[in-house]
Parts: C-alpha cells; sequence; structure tokens
C-alpha cells in the first residue's frame, strides 16, 4: 500500500489558521467528555480572545477529554481562510451565523475526502482509482465553493456513491493478502461490520482483513493483535486497548479513533497518523 501524505496535508486540522470554530459552534453536554454542558453558538469559557485554547495542554486533566479527540479534518481552516476569506465569527450577526452553518458541513466533507484520498493509496483498488479521484474531485469542487452552495448541498447525495467505492477499495485491499484465523477468545462470527464488540478480549487476535466497519470496539482489548487491512471505518476505538497493535496498513483509520484509544510505543500506526501524546 503506497502512502501520499501531501494529498491529506490541507485534510489535517491547523488551529493557528482557525477562529476557534470548533469551541463556538458545537455543542457539549458534561460527561466523562466535557466539564459542563454548551450550547452550540456559544464561545466556550477556556477560548481566549485570541481564539486559542487557553487550557488545552491540560485539557484531559481538567476534564475535557472530548476536545483532546475531536478533529476537524482541516475544517476549521478551510472555513475560515477560503470560504470566509478571513472573517471571523466576531465581525457580525450574519457572518457567525453563516461561519457556524457552513462549518459542520465542510467538517463531513473533509471527512470523506480523507477516506477518499487514503483509498487512491491502495495499490489492489487500482482500478477504482479513476472512479475514486472523479469521486473525490466532485467532494473537493464543493468545498471550493461560496457558503450558499455548501448549505445547498445534499451530503447524502455525495457520499453514497463514494461510499460505496471506498467498500469496494476495502474488499478488494482485504482479498489481496491473507485473511486472518480471527480471535481465540471470541467467536469469529462476531467479527463482522457493526459487530458488538464493547470491552471483547481480542488480545493477540490475528484480525488480518476483518471487516469492523461501524463496530463498536469500546474498551475492546486488541492489544499485540494484527489489523493490517482490517476495515475500520466508523469503527468506535473509546478506550480500546492497542498496546502493540499492528494496524499499520488498517484501512480508514483516522487521528480522531487513535486519539480515543489507548497505546504505548510498541503500537504501530499508518505513516499519515501522529502517535498520541497521551500514550505510554
Amino acid at each position: 500500500m503506497r502512502t501520499d501524505e501531501d494529498t491529506r496535508r490541507d485534510l489535517r486540522a491547523d488551529c493557528s489558521r482557525c477562529v476557534g470554530l470548533c469551541c463556538v459552534a458545537l455543542a457539549f453536554a458534561r460527561s466523562a467528555d466535557f466539564a459542563f454542558d454548551k450550547p452550540a453558538g456559544d464561545p466556550c469559557v477556556n477560548l481566549d480572545g485570541d481564539d486559542r485554547c487557553s487550557i488545552h495542554p491540560h485539557l484531559r486533566e481538567s476534564g475535557f477529554k472530548g476536545c483532546t479527540v475531536f478533529d476537524c479534518f482541516g475544517a476549521g481552516q478551510k472555513v475560515t481562510q477560503h470560504t470566509f476569506d478571513g472573517a471571523s465569527w466576531r465581525d457580525d450577526d450574519s457572518t457567525r451565523k453563516a461561519m457556524f452553518a457552513v462549518f459542520p458541513i465542510m467538517r463531513q466533507l473533509h471527512e470523506l475526502l480523507w477516506y477518499l484520498e487514503e483509498a487512491l493509496t491502495i495499490d489492489a483498488a487500482e482500478r477504482l482509482h479513476p472512479l475514486l479521484r472523479r469521486a473525490r474531485d466532485e467532494v473537493r469542487a464543493v468545498t471550493e465553493a461560496p457558503p450558499a452552495t455548501v448549505l445547498e448541498t445534499d451530503i447524502e447525495e455525495l457520499r453514497a456513491p463514494a461510499a460505496q467505492l471506498l467498500r469496494d477499495a476495502a474488499r478488494l485491499a482485504r482479498e489481496s493478502g491473507a485473511i486472518g484465523a480471527g480471535p481465540q477468545r471470541t467467536a469469529r462470527s462476531r467479527i463482522r461490520p457493526g459487530a458488538e464488540l464493547l470491552g471483547a478480549d481480542l488480545r493477540g487476535a490475528d484480525l488480518r482483513g476483518a471487516e469492523l466497519r461501524g463496530a463498536l470496539l469500546i474498551a475492546a482489548d486488541l492489544r499485540d493483535a494484527d489489523l493490517s487491512r482490517a476495515e475500520l471505518i466508523g469503527a468506535d476505538l473509546r478506550d480500546a486497548r492497542l498496546a502493540g497493535a499492528d494496524l499499520r496498513d488498517a484501512l480508514y483509520l483516522t487521528q480522531l479513533q487513535v486519539d480515543a484509544a489507548t497505546g504505548d510505543r510498541r503500537t504501530r500506526l499508518p505513516s499519515a497518523l501522529i502517535r498520541p501524546g497521551h500514550w505510554r
């Protein structure tokens, strides 16, 4: 599998080029992930006048774990610098409303672009690359459009054909190598798209080529598991234990998923992702 980090450079969050959109536009509720309630459109009390988080280095210990696992896929700087040409939500009410409406849509578009760009690195899916490039270019064109066009976009109309292409690319990747024998402690039949594997004991499991699309792997024990060519798009890896796991060739793994899990220096990640600071 080839990797091309440059194609996804603009799909990585750059808070220095944003105006704190995720800290204002989005809502969050008091929970284990957030220390208090915040309605959509209200600035977080931790946002300073320069649109920076005043407790950013201490988010986890301050009760804001949810912030540390959020990823806008570069939508924040795209909305700020391109869609609104450097404007801020602080400028006036109309700009504020428009930016807050566009931001969550742009995030969905950028997330889709992330997956499409990854699919274009899959050698086994080379015959799909022309269709993948066409889908990517259609999505990208919307991200470059004026605010009104972004707001009028039917996300599902764009997402549905792209999602099928992503599944087809993943299938070709899985079929290009050996399929793992599965876990020893969990029935192989449970390893399927959308599987409920909360807290499952998958230590050392041979999950090569496993279809774990949309699976609930919350707090699952995946230590030393082999997830080569395993499809993980939409899988919930919150608090999953990834110490020693091999994820180098996992399909559609995102920084958000990695940040939500725990791992160690032995955990092997795709080159496009960064080892989280809270890992040991």
